[in-house]
């Protein structure tokens, strides 16, 4: 009987034995995935925004190589409108390790006139996709990995492990290549390149069970802190420069974390007293909402928001 059972199915199998348990075999295939694109690729880069699922991303390429350095760079691509315990923490952790980092800053976009900002001091997430592809394209990168999950967002659920993307640096998720058996096919065109999903099968909960056996130290505000937030189209904002409250609107200090970062602008925060991997591990078991449908306004204008971003380039 074992000769009807196909390779997916002995994949699945083994993620189930008593021996190894699913998170090890999540961080074995994308292990793998790192591996594969750095074998068949020239120029690979690591895109890190200093939030959770990149943190994990990092040090997935730290085991896939030790006891070597990682053979490739890390790229921020960077707002301007940061969260400051993020930028700390990345510029901490990249310095120990000893990573070289690439910062694109979309200020210097703005201020060279190859994007302008419509409404100053709003979102500057659809911005980023300009600096993006000029620093892929200035630094010769083709290609690079992010830490997106296909359980995000739907847009993003579209995506496969190995995303390409034309000379232009847009998407077209109908002609996307297959995959079969973890079999990925990674040859491109001169102008091409390829963003690469190694936690794509991972979940919000896998993140978090992985950073807890890990021990990954993430920005504190991913735990329960209390800070100055006011409501506004149903979502909990950091006071900020950037952020003022309206004639309708009234600051408070209460107790909060995020479950994901980004332009502050539109990262919106949840109330919650988890000050604790465990106890953000138990509200995420019985959370019914993605982190982005949640707490990421830009991201909840319309379902078709980050696919439009997406085709167009972004991450």
């Amino acid at each position: 009987m074992l000769l009807s059972i196909d390779l997916v199915d002995l994949r699945r199998m083994s993620t189930t034995t008593p021996r190894v348990s699913q998170l090890r075999a999540l961080e074995a295939d994308a292990v793998f995935v790192v591996r594969e694109v750095v074998a068949e690729l020239s120029r690979p880069v690591l895109l890190f925004s200093g939030g959770k699922d990149s943190i994990v991303l990092l040090r997935i390429a730290e085991k896939a190589f030790r006891p070597l350095p990682l053979p490739f760079p890390v790229l921020h691509v960077d707002t301007g409108h940061n969260f400051p315990e993020v930028i700390e923490l990345r510029d901490r952790r990249l310095l120990e390790a000893g990573h070289k980092l690439i910062v694109a800053s979309v200020q210097d976009s703005i201020d060279s006139g190859r994007v302008r900002e419509e409404t100053p001091g709003g979102s500057r997430n659809r911005l980023q996709t300009v600096t993006l592809l000029d620093a892929l394209e200035q630094q010769g990168f083709d290609a690079a990995f992010g830490g997106a999950r296909r359980d995000e967002e739907r847009a993003r659920a579209k995506e496969r492990v190995l995303s390409f993307r034309d000379e232009f640096g847009q998407w077209e998720p109908r002609a996307q290549r297959p995959e079969p058996w973890t079999l990925y096919n990674a040859r491109i065109r001169r102008g091409e390149h390829i963003r690469v999903f190694p936690l794509s099968n991972w979940t919000e909960l896998d993140v978090w069970r992985y950073i807890e056996a890990e021990a990954l130290e993430l920005p504190s505000i991913y735990f329960a802190h209390r800070r100055r937030v006011l409501e506004r189209d149903g979502m909990l904002l950091a006071e900020s420069d950037w952020i003022r409250p309206r004639a309708d609107e009234h600051v408070e200090e209460a107790m909060v974390r995020y479950r994901t970062v980004g332009d502050l602008t539109v990262t919106g925060a949840v109330r919650s007293e988890a000050e604790d991997i465990a106890a953000v591990i138990a509200e995420t078991e019985t959370a019914t909402v993605s982190e982005r449908g949640e707490t990421r306004a830009d991201d909840r204008t319309s379902e078709a928001a980050m696919e439009d971003r997406k085709r167009e380039g972004y991450f």
